[in-house]
């Protein structure tokens, strides 16, 4: 939970403006995202080259920065662009729409599995009901709601500064919608919107959570609940169509919207809602099991473009799916903690008995469907079904040490366990590829993430010894030292918004039609550097029990994480390269890098 700061406390220059409510009173005094220099950035990149390139190809890669930024050339002109852009007063933030359409609403793949996300809750042993389940859930939600459109909730704060907050708009009554060239947001009155809509069997029910300005108690959303349940019958899977293409999508949702007026009151209640909740008719056990329900189901009882959807399986256990194009992982992370942090410690009346009389029905949204779209939802099927089947999910749920043992080892949780999953991957591959992190840029303006590039010289140092049996133990932990160190100094540098690859971004986006790549943007290193064959972050929760998304190259891995105090959790997702294999590695390279600590380690002092 963020805690509120005396504004004393922060250093010149934040200024707290209450006219924008508690939530955004930092946000006009957030710097503006800082254009690094032309001469650090070309340091820094060719830094990050260097152990993935031969001395030949790395001569190329030279020759064409040491081009690009010489006096007076191209590199100098998008530069001076690019500074103008930034201080355009009316730019808060020179990277925001570039990145938001080019990174995820002009993407045109489906965005479950490909942008999608999903949290796993631990299981809630006092309401295995699914009813019962579902209406603390959305109780806790609410409570959160409030804070969001009241503007009420106290800022997130990185290393002691306030973060940027303005990303939460799209939290609630939200929706991305498909449109050709690139998707588009909709944000709704909350005030006019106070429903959720609730998906059980593929059928879709508006359900009220606040009637004459007061909120449904949690004994009245659970009658609700059990309405639906009892109510619902299989419909037509209508919500499959948002598990396409997005330019498929687009035509599909063109073709419902002209099938009649129905389906277009039906999309408008589902976008406009605060968010959904997903009743599913599965049980899912195992947390693999748990992660591939959370993460795609079988596509069927989803809207995939809502930024919110909390599903309930029959067994009670329940999880969290978040679309990715307006928010990042961190703020959803924060609702999801906080939910479950009143759940489980029972922070609100949850067991108020009272139910009003006027309490009305769960309203059934139908749609009409044709024969063109009864087509449009067999292709959505088909394609959803070679999407999921080519993916493979494990989960390695280690348990030999947490958090804890790693700060007794004075490491950074984080690097230390980016350098396990190097050391994994060399174990499986018997070499280092280029590897992204997530890094948070929010203590900008509109700040949304800078990459971290993990795999450096003193990574690949430390893997070879580890695979060397020449190298004994002082000599691995003095090696995993410094490319923990290498890797603490990168992602600090990368959320003070000095990476690599979000400068390089905005330099190629600042050419102008006609004008020639320069030869930085032509060399194959370039892309290679940023083909991201791991991609990782971490959010960690002691009320989750998975958190995961997909790879981003076919040839590639999604490894997401959670470090906890005493237990480490990857989750693997890779189009069937040997997730099982990569599960083992994780776990040994786990084992092995607390061993060599462990074996060099300072014996305690005695006592006196």
């Amino acid at each position: 939970m963020a805690p509120a700061r005396k504004s004393s406390s922060l250093p010149a220059g934040y200024k707290e403006d209450h006219s924008k409510g508690a939530m955004l009173r930092f946000e006009e005094s957030l710097p503006k995202l800082p254009v690094p220099t032309l001469e650090e950035t070309a340091r820094r990149y060719l830094k990050s080259l260097h152990p993935l390139l031969s001395e030949s190809e790395l001569e190329v890669s030279k020759a064409a920065v040491d081009d690009f930024v010489r006096p007076g050339g191209i590199g100098e002109t998008l530069q001076k662009r690019l500074i103008a852009k930034r201080e355009d007063p009316k730019v808060n933030n020179w990277i925001i729409d570039w990145w938001n359409d080019s990174a995820y609403l002009g993407y045109r793949d489906p965005v479950v599995p490909y942008v999608s996300y999903f949290y796993s809750h631990k299981d809630d042993r006092k309401r295995r009901d699914p009813a019962k389940r579902a209406a603390a859930l959305t109780t806790a939600t609410l409570e959160f709601k409030k804070q969001v459109d009241e503007k009420t909730l106290e800022p997130e704060y990185m290393r002691k500064l306030p973060m940027a907050m303005s990303s939460y708009k799209w939290m609630f009554n939200a929706c991305r919608v498909p449109a050709i060239p690139s998707d588009y947001p909709v944000k709704y009155d909350y005030q006019s919107n106070a429903h959720i809509i609730v998906i059980r069997k593929n059928q879709f029910f508006k359900v009220p959570h606040t009637i004459n300005g007061k909120q449904l108690n949690t004994t009245e959303l659970e009658t609700l609940f059990r309405r639906v349940y009892q109510r619902a019958e299989k419909a037509a899977p209508v919500g499959i169509l948002t598990t396409q293409n997005r330019d498929a999508w687009t035509h599909a949702r063109e073709h419902l919207l002209a099938a009649g007026p129905e389906n277009k009151a039906t999309l408008e209640a589902i976008e406009s809602s605060s968010f959904i909740v997903c009743l599913d008719d599965a049980a899912p056990v195992t947390l693999e099991e748990r992660a591939r329900q959370y993460w795609h189901g079988d596509g069927q009882n989803r809207w995939f473009d809502k930024p919110l959807q909390f599903i309930v399986n029959d067994n009670g256990t329940s999880g969290f799916m978040g679309e990715h194009s307006m928010m990042d992982g961190t703020p959803t992370h924060r609702l999801n903690d906080y939910v479950n942090q009143l759940i489980f410690t029972n922070a609100l009346d949850f067991d108020n008995p009272s139910v009003r009389s006027n309490l009305p029905e769960p309203q059934a949204l139908g749609w009409k469907i044709n024969d063109t779209i009864t087509e449009d939802l067999a292709a959505a099927q088909r394609h959803f079904d070679g999407q999921i089947g080519a993916h493979e999910l494990r989960v390695q749920a280690y348990q030999g040490y947490g958090k804890g043992l790693i700060k007794k080892f004075k490491c950074s949780p984080d690097a230390y366990v980016q350098m396990i999953i190097q050391l994994a991957y060399h174990k499986f591959y018997g070499k280092n590829r280029p590897t992204y992190e997530s890094a948070a840029t929010r203590k900008f303006q509109e700040g949304r993430t800078e990459t971290c590039r993990t795999v450096s010289d003193d990574s690949v140092a430390f893997c070879n010894a580890m695979a060397d049996p020449n190298v004994g133990p002082q000599e691995a932990a003095k090696l995993f030292r410094a490319a923990v160190d290498a890797h603490v100094k990168y992602i600090s540098d990368a959320g003070d918004g000095r990476g690599v690859d979000r400068h390089l971004f905005g330099l190629k986006k600042c050419l102008r039609e006609g004008e020639e790549p320069p030869a930085l943007f032509t060399d194959p290193a370039f892309t290679y550097s940023s083909t991201w064959f791991i991609s990782s972050s971490q959010l960690s929760s002691e009320y989750f029990n998975g958190y995961g998304w997909s790879q981003v190259v076919d040839d590639g891995w999604g490894i997401a994480y959670m470090i906890n105090e005493n237990n480490i959790q990857f989750n693997i997702v890779s189009k069937k390269l040997g997730a099982e294999r990569m599960q083992f590695y994780l776990g040994e390279a786990a084992n092995d890098i607390r061993d060599v600590l462990s074996a060099t380690a300072e014996p305690p002092k005695a006592k006196l």
